[in-house]
């Protein structure tokens, strides 16, 4: 299993990373609105009362609670800007905004250079996105049903007071998916699926565990490179991957297959090999986890509130009958897709994200400074009793309010800006529930306590372990 070993501040480092990398860093520590002065040192800032809270999340929180919706504090000497509340963020998101959070962070740590180019370019690179994540499902919606009937067979065959282990089953499963929908039937072996985990896991052990190792500072002196072992490890890791790809990207240039792979997409887009190379590179990473964590958190939701397993195994029954599960019904799972906007939610699937401060702005009456990092508090927002009645309720229906869908969409959860890997593992999800529970029971484990972990991707501190059982 991939050990995702990600500790409190990794996602604000890799972010502090990127923006290091594309601009220089101001020796001036200047205070600003409301929030924390560094509590030990300049040259830590906050981050020590980042370490104390438990996870960049929970700080947020606290500092939140304490401060209002605009906050600040220090990443050494560098200030960080903090938005709590959905009408703040609103008067800061860009929606003709292009870049994506995730892909500015992964390509600073995987020290890509690609990208960053003019507006229409951008907008180009994220139609091919767009199309590449639309194209690869439709024409691979057979291969989503087989490897979701696959794992319903194996839990089938469990007997009922068999534990299972969800959130390994689960990245497994978003491997097997991502690997063949993105990158082609060289991943139908499944050592080659073994393979693509092992240095999935290493890329991200090394470039999160290694950041937080040092504190941060390796990360900022180039001391990060001195461990010599485990950058080697990431080396040989990230160095088989990309031979993979190059491979994948020749054998596909110029030829038509009856499968199309998300990597065709950006094939006939006029993108150069590096920028195809470190683009699938991005989405298979992003992917693979948020549709592993996604796939995780909703059946656990499932398995805890069975009225509304109940309710959703009555609209599969209602669409699909006897048939079987197709794209045009999978569409009509409304229920269904409101339980997945609830899990995200709830779970606070992407607890933090980012923008770079291109220009001078303002929220409210609070000047943001010309390359500033602006954290969206997403994990704040989400829970917010002012947007969301009772927020730590699971409550699906909240969703049935088209106000509420709304206000989901424009915080980039859903609808078009949404990120084409949350949008990819959306519809991976839904045929998975669709197919297991239509035959099985979900079912909790007595006495289990699923603790949250807020990383990159929120997930489960320890396994989580389920039953199941035959419906029929």
């Amino acid at each position: 299993m991939l050990d995702f070993a990600i500790f409190a501040v990794t996602f604000l480092l890799a972010l502090v990373g990127a923006v290091l990398y594309l601009y220089p860093v101001s020796a001036v520590l200047a205070l600003w609105g409301p929030g924390r002065r560094p509590s030990l040192s300049v040259a830590d800032g906050n981050l020590p009362d980042i370490v104390n809270s438990g996870s960049l999340h929970e700080f947020l929180v606290n500092l939140h609670e304490k401060y209002g919706p605009v906050v600040s504090f220090w990443f050494g000497r560098r200030l960080v800007v903090s938005l709590g509340t959905v009408d703040v963020l609103k008067q800061h998101i860009n929606p003709n905004k292009t870049s994506d959070p995730f892909e500015t962070m992964l390509k600073s740590l995987l020290r890509y250079q690609s990208g960053g180019g003019s507006v229409s370019e951008n907008h180009m690179r994220k139609k091919l996105y767009e199309n590449g994540v639309t194209d690869s499902l439709k024409s691979n919606f057979a291969l989503l049903l087989k490897l979701s009937e696959e794992l319903l067979d194996k839990w089938l065959s469990y007997p009922e007071t068999q534990h299972v282990p969800l959130s390994q089953h689960m990245l497994g499963f978003a491997m097997k998916s991502v690997t063949q929908m993105v990158m082609g039937s060289t991943f139908e072996d499944d050592q080659e699926v073994i393979r693509f985990q092992k240095n999935h896991g290493t890329l991200c052990i090394f470039t999160y565990f290694q950041v937080w190792s040092e504190i941060g500072k390796g990360f900022l002196d180039g001391s990060l490179d001195k461990n010599t072992t485990r950058k080697k490890q990431y080396e040989d890791a990230l160095m088989q991957l990309e031979s993979v790809l190059r491979n994948i990207i020749k054998e596909r240039k110029g030829r038509n297959f009856s499968q199309h792979i998300f990597i065709d997409s950006l094939v006939q887009g006029n993108l150069n090999d590096q920028q195809i190379l470190e683009d699938s590179m991005i989405f298979s990473l992003a992917s693979c986890i948020i549709t592993a964590k996604l796939c995780t958190w909703a059946i656990c939701f499932l398995t805890t509130f069975e009225e509304v397993q109940k309710k959703l195994y009555e609209e599969i029954n209602q669409v699909f009958g006897n048939g079987p599960v197709t794209p045009e019904k999978i569409e009509q799972l409304r229920y269904c897709q409101h339980v997945l906007c609830e899990t995200v939610r709830t779970a606070k699937l992407t607890p933090v994200s980012a923008q770079l401060q291109d220009i001078e702005g303002k929220i409210d009456q609070f000047i943001i400074p010309r390359e500033t990092l602006v954290l969206y508090a997403l994990g704040v927002v989400l829970q917010d009793p002012n947007t969301w009645p009772s927020p730590h309720k699971f409550d699906p229906d909240r969703f049935d309010d088209e106000l509420v869908m709304k206000t989901f969409s424009s915080l980039g959860f859903s609808g078009t800006q949404e990120c084409p890997e949350l949008r990819f593992a959306y519809m991976v999800t839904t045929v998975l529930l669709s197919v297991l529970v239509k035959r099985l029971h979900l079912l909790s484990v007595e006495g289990q306590v699923i603790e949250t972990k807020y990383e990159l991707v929120t997930s489960s501190r320890e396994e989580a372990w389920i039953t199941v059982s035959k419906r029929y």
